[in-house]
């Protein structure tokens, strides 16, 4: 018997070592990935500031692989559902009984005329990758003022509040550097507010206004003009910039559409309960490689693979599967000055105020600044590095719970 898992990021990573304590030593299981090299993706909001260095965010993928975990180093050209197999780029093709899809996403700057072309990692940068995020560093590293502008292409993105930290911790880190008077920040965005989430945007907006933070809604990039350092927008818009820091338009791994098994990004259809992917019989999902209409984010993946885990074992044994995941997804917000917020929500839910994991306790706040949220989203790193992708249980459950929040 064959499990064949995509992708060696966290969420891939995770499952590939949960699944090798629960599965008889008759089931192979192989991990397939492009690179050798795992990056901790939420680490790379911090590069640019000089908070964290390249050696604490990049590891070998094979060290965090359990003992009886095969590691494939190879690019998937397309998968076969019908057949069972994934046929590999070097023409290797592996065979599966049971396959899991876990290849997130990926930026696609070039999906944005003109951004990619003149001042592309030079005067335009991103920190969704590490390549952008170190360039990013060196630049700011000797800026001396002007206009940035931080600007959003489209959603879905990888960790929504990302783009906010961003802005947050330059605020901060252009206050320690005594410029902050010489830079004007913007944020334009294509959503009518701050975050997706109502409440939880009009705290974040309340924040981003005390910060002097101007704020450009609905605004949706049609091209960039590096020459002339200039971002378009749809109906005649335009915003100069000095520095332009870009999330660019993300998208699924290519083999999702060469096989035409994805929608239009390339985002695989999944069972936003069960996390069976659509029409394919033994195929799953989690994490950002998913349709889902929840944050593409680590504490998202982590709660899917506790369902995951529990629906793999009921399809073997024939059984119906759970639609256990509510779509929870918990989120500490960097806000600058050693402090932090928290969010904790799901489908139904938005973020509410309150205290976490431990009503009246915590010791983290919800929608509420504190020094404590800020300890925990660098202690992530650690619980990441160590518990996460090692594929440990954790204390917290998979679904929200109401518990220690304020309607």
């Amino acid at each position: 018997m064959k499990l064949v898992i995509l992708g060696a990021g966290m969420a891939g990573t995770m499952m590939a070592n949960k699944l090798r304590k629960r599965l008889s030593a008759e089931w192979s299981i192989a991990v397939v990935d492009r690179d050798e090299t795992h990056v901790y993706q939420p680490g790379l909001l911090f590069l640019p500031f000089g908070i964290y260095r390249k050696e604490e965010v990049v590891r070998p993928r094979a060290s965090f692989l359990a003992e009886g975990i095969e590691f494939v180093v190879a690019e998937v050209d397309t998968v076969d559902p019908g057949a069972k197999g994934v046929n590999l780029a070097d023409g290797r093709r592996l065979s599966y009984d049971l396959l899991i899809v876990a290849t997130g996403c990926r930026i696609t700057p070039e999906a944005t005329p003109g951004l990619t072309e003149e001042g592309w990692l030079e005067t335009a940068f991103d920190f969704y990758s590490l390549q952008g995020a170190e360039r990013l560093a060196e630049a700011l590293a000797g800026w001396q003022g002007g206009r940035l502008v931080l600007n959003i292409a489209e959603m879905p993105i990888k960790c929504p509040v990302a783009p906010l930290e961003f802005l947050f911790l330059a605020d901060h880190y252009f206050h320690q550097r005594g410029i902050r008077d010489r830079v004007e920040l913007v944020f334009a965005t294509p959503l009518d507010a701050a975050f997706t989430k109502p409440r939880a945007a009009k705290e974040l907006g309340h924040l981003l206004e005390s910060k002097k933070i101007h704020v450009e809604t609905h605004f949706a990039v049609s091209k960039v003009d590096g020459k002339a350092r200039v971002i378009h927008g749809f109906g005649d818009r335009a915003l100069p910039y000095d520095l332009l820091v870009t999330v660019p338009i993300h998208a699924g791994s290519e083999w999702i559409a060469r096989s035409g098994m994805g929608d239009d990004f390339g985002f695989l259809p999944t069972h936003k309960h069960t996390l069976q992917v659509e029409q394919y019989e033994g195929v799953f999902s989690l994490g950002d490689t998913t349709d889902l209409p929840t944050s593409k984010a680590g504490s998202v993946a982590h709660f899917q693979g506790d369902v995951l885990l529990e629906n793999i074992e009921r399809y073997l044994a024939g059984l119906d599967l759970r639609p256990d995941f509510d779509g929870h997804a918990n989120c500490f917000i960097e806000t600058g000055y050693g402090k932090g917020l928290l969010i904790d929500f799901n489908y139904e839910v938005e973020p509410l105020p309150g205290k976490f994991p431990l009503p009246g306790i915590g010791p983290f706040s919800l929608l509420e600044e504190s020094s404590m949220n800020h300890w925990g989203k660098l202690g992530f790193k650690w619980v990441y590095w160590n518990l996460l992708l090692t594929g440990q249980d954790l204390p917290i459950g998979h679904a929200l719970t109401m518990e220690g929040k304020r309607a």
